[in-house]
């Protein structure tokens, strides 16, 4: 009776090493948009290291807009170097290219000093253009094959939303014509991973038409996920900008047999995603820290331009602010100036320094004048937000009374433009429209209408407010919502 008992639990403990030899895990860590957040670095390295020490095999990615967001990092000497650095100590593997990668022409030298690769399937670039990005890479994972495929989102006019100038040499496919390219890809590899700049909405699409891809880490909408959310059997991960979350994923796959080649064939069994708050992690990298406040040393950054004697509470507050800078200091009649442009959405009560404008607006934009009537200003608007109410520009010396689609409340159905005491605009008379290089070059306007000023915006900005000292913006609205 004891050698069966004894026989029996041989056997058992042949059957569970033999279970475990055959079962293989993949652990990804992966952030998305963290828009040059660098001060949430010291924690992040912390997680890659607490990772690292479970599993000595951990991938750490990125899906894109990994700059543009602090001047510490978007106004260095080789413009947004500091987080490509930190990144590289971090131990990132992959990138994919976000819209605001093209920000400010540093891309081709980023690509070079990066220990990681940037992916893009759904860009092509001139021999002309030095910028070095693959469009897929294969990686060994403790044995495991996992292959990564790159793709970025485009705009309405079919290039990223990025300024059309920075992307000269480039050229772009969209993500769903070039994906099914690299099915065989499934064939080769235990693991598939779209790392995507496209949005949520469009990942999820992606799951739908391409269900041979295993998990998709997404980006570009800042979309707070929860965690194992699946469409079509295909796990989707991403989280809100700025670094305040990254993703730990675990992919189990279990041994099915071999190939003719003799290679084991492997099965994902489970796939498993949970979210990791950053700034709430208790632990620091002291190397990452240094690093950081290395990049930091710059007193520039903290002189004081104004004071904000109220906060800004909403985007559009600090929208108006803007507007008012252009038109005052162009001495224009209007003013229009793109959401997407002003890149913080609140500020507290008190100092306006140097690095808020920067961090407010970081594209290196120059201001514009042009002369425009009141209907080709207004198409000049509807052209650049393409009737999507969230893109519709802020203005100074005017208002807009919105219309919506009663189908579709985030499409503009009507615009009527009056003046500041609420009359109707005279759209045959001529203005003086202050603007951003940005606007003009993704918006439809008349020839020969348009002034060039030798100057950035955000020079125009600071001297506005050096002007004002004091400013108050609590409560303005411009853009208004018909009921």
């Amino acid at each position: 009776m004891k050698k069966n008992s004894l026989l029996l639990w041989l056997a058992l403990c042949l059957t569970t090493i033999q279970l475990y030899a055959d079962r293989r895990e993949v652990h990804i860590l992966s952030a998305n948009d963290m828009h040059a957040t660098i001060w949430n670095f010291p924690q992040l390295a912390a997680i890659a290291d607490s990772l690292r020490t479970l599993y000595p095999d951990l991938m750490v990615l990125s899906a894109g807009d990994n700059r543009t967001g602090d001047p510490v990092n978007d106004r260095y000497e080789i413009p947004a170097y500091p987080m490509v650095a930190l990144m590289n100590q971090v131990g990132f593997n992959a990138s994919a290219l976000g819209n605001h990668e093209f920000d400010v022409h540093s891309l081709a030298r980023l690509t070079h000093l990066a220990n990681f690769r940037f992916l893009c399937a759904n860009m092509t670039v001139d021999d002309s253009v030095d910028i070095h990005t693959l469009p897929y890479q294969v990686f060994d994972v403790g044995g495991l094959r996992v292959g990564i495929v790159g793709v970025i989102q485009l705009s309405p006019s079919g290039i990223p939303s990025s300024h059309p100038d920075n992307l000269q040499g480039l050229h772009f496919t969209p993500a769903e014509d070039v994906i099914g390219q690299y099915e065989w890809l499934s064939r080769e590899c235990d693991v598939i991973i779209l790392l995507s700049h496209l949005g949520y909405e469009e990942d999820r699409k992606m799951a739908r038409l391409f269900p041979w891809i295993d998990v998709i880490v997404g980006g570009h909408t800042h979309t707070q996920l929860k965690g194992d959310e699946k469409e079509n059997g295909v796990l989707i991960t991403q989280n809100r900008n700025k670094l305040r979350f990254v993703t730990h994923t675990v992919l189990t796959l279990d041994s099915v047999g071999q190939a003719d080649d003799g290679t084991t064939q492997w099965h994902i069994a489970d796939k498993h995603s949970e979210y990791i708050n950053v700034q709430a992690f208790s632990q620091r990298s002291k190397l990452i820290e240094r690093m950081v406040a290395f990049f930091s040393d710059n007193p520039e950054f903290r002189r004081v331009l104004a004071q904000a004697e109220t906060p800004f509470e909403v985007h559009e507050e600090l929208g108006c602010m803007t507007c008012d800078a252009f038109k005052e200091e162009c001495q224009a009649d209007i003013a229009v100036v793109n959401p997407g442009g002003i890149r913080i959405d609140s500020h507290p009560r008190g100092d306006i320094t140097v690095r808020d404008v920067f961090e407010m607006d970081p594209f290196d934009n120059h201001a514009v004048v042009l002369t425009l009537t009141g209907n080709e200003l207004l198409h000049m608007m509807l052209s650049y937000c393409h009737d999507r109410v969230n893109s519709f520009p802020y203005v100074a010396g005017m208002q807009c009374l919105l219309t919506l689609s009663k189908e579709n409340p985030r499409v503009i159905d009507k615009v009527k433009l009056l003046t500041t005491d609420g009359r109707p605009l005279d759209m045959k008379r001529h203005y003086r429209v202050a603007t951003n290089s940005y606007i003009i070059a993704t918006s439809e306007i008349p020839e020969g209408v348009c002034e060039h000023l030798n100057l950035l915006t955000t020079d125009l900005i600071m001297h506005f407010l050096q002007q004002h000292a004091t400013v108050s913006y609590q409560g303005e609205r411009r853009l208004h919502i018909a009921k």
